[in-house]
């Protein structure tokens, strides 16, 4: 039987070796991006704190005046003082000739504010708990801004960055999010939870002896013995924590996988909607009254981000990351009335449906974060030891092998 499983393990191993290396390679490289990015980046991310801020709605008619080609969509303030405001912006969207915007020309703040100031949605909150900056931020640009001086310190596209190439190659062969990289990534990844079921299968031993073999490296053995040793026992102790990061991915690549989390969990898979707002005119709500209401409601939170909304008669949504979050996907959500500043409704963490709940920790626990430094350094270097095992598995399948 064991000849059976090792064939299996074997052509599998060969077949998709060459895509899982890839993966975790780039998977070790993505485990630390927002540390990287904020070590490499600090004047884009951090500032020196010097007295009060500046409203929110100053520095988002900065932005505006800056950027006059985009509309602001969205402003996310921290409440660790040291760290920039960043505030989402997009194209602004071109009328047909003779045609008005569906806004048209609105008051705010006794200024005229031309076009459809809700082009932008919510942040999504897949940044880190500590907030890595610009990540999720739809298909604009991401202005961070110094929230003392309004000064901009930079007008960031996540899509011309390098953690997005690597995560390109990570998730789609340096393809696109339709392209045929999805597929191969996806399926070497299926691949992959079998490599590994059919590796502990051929690791259990039969004798105590051998399991003491089996559970250290002989390093004072020839290079073959060595080689054999650093895929199969580091292989068994890492083992578990691939299949979880492998196990995890799946919703990524394939939709029935991401639905069949809601078919299991018994829950819906569409979200609530939203409460609708009046469709009343007049000036828009100010971000700052808006965040005051939000921090009331919302207290102790690592960062509010305050989204216009997209068309009428949507609300004003503000996303929280609480400071006692299990984990940086767990965030709550308050809709406000765009015009008036009124509470519409909440959609707490704890309130979301089961099938939500579970399938918002897949990527914490994907990248590593759920557990913050500790499950950070496994997960680097479980992917790194990813990385050696198509490399020490082929070189074992070599050694085997009679011409």
């Amino acid at each position: 039987m064991k000849i059976f499983f090792r064939r299996i393990h074997l052509y599998l191993g060969l077949a998709a070796g060459l895509v899982i290396l890839v993966a975790c390679a780039t998977g070790a490289l993505l485990v630390f991006q927002k540390e990287l990015e904020q070590a490499f980046n600090k004047q884009r991310y951090f500032t020196e704190v010097k007295g009060q801020r500046l409203s929110l709605d100053t520095l988002a008619q900065r932005v505006a005046t800056a950027q006059p080609n985009m509309t602001v969509g969205s402003i996310r303030i921290y409440t660790d003082p040291s760290r920039n405001a960043e505030v989402n912006v997009n194209p602004k969207e071109k009328k047909q000739s003779g045609e008005r915007s569906e806004s048209g020309e609105r008051e705010r703040g006794g200024k005229r504010e031309e076009g459809k100031r809700g082009a932008g949605g919510p942040a999504q909150a897949e940044g880190a708990k500590r907030g890595g900056g610009g990540e999720g931020r739809g298909a604009g640009l991401t202005v961070f801004v110094d929230p003392y001086t309004g000064n901009i310190k930079e007008v960031y596209n996540a899509r011309n960055s390098f953690f997005f190439k690597v995560m390109a190659l990570h998730r789609w062969l340096l393809g696109s999010n339709e392209g045929p990289g999805k597929w191969i990534t996806g399926i070497a990844t299926f691949i992959f939870l079998f490599i590994l079921i059919t590796g502990i299968i051929l690791w259990w031993p039969k004798t105590r002896r051998i399991l003491k073999q089996r559970l250290r490296v002989r390093r004072d053995a020839g290079w073959k013995r060595l080689n054999h040793d650093l895929h199969v026992v580091l292989g068994f102790y890492s083992a578990i924590f691939l299949f979880v990061f492998a196990f995890t991915a799946l919703p990524m690549s394939f939709q029935w996988f991401n639905k069949g989390i809601y078919t299991v969990t018994r829950s819906p898979l569409k979200a609530p909607a939203p409460p609708a707002a009046a469709r009343a005119e007049g000036p828009l709500v100010s971000f700052d009254t808006a965040l005051h209401t939000a921090s009331g409601i919302l207290p102790k939170s690592v960062f509010y981000t305050l989204a216009l909304p997209r068309e009428a008669g949507a609300p004003l949504t503000v996303t929280a990351l609480s400071e006692n979050a299990v984990h940086e996907s767990a965030t709550d959500q308050l809709y406000l009335d765009p015009h008036s500043g009124a509470v519409l409704g909440t959609l707490l963490y704890g309130e979301r449906s089961l099938g939500a709940r579970v399938r918002s920790t897949f990527r914490p626990v994907h990248v590593g974060s759920i557990g913050g430094w500790p499950s950070k350094i496994i997960a680097c270097i479980v992917c790194l030891l990813g990385v050696t095992f198509p490399i020490t598995g082929v070189i074992m399948w070599w050694n085997r092998k009679k011409f």
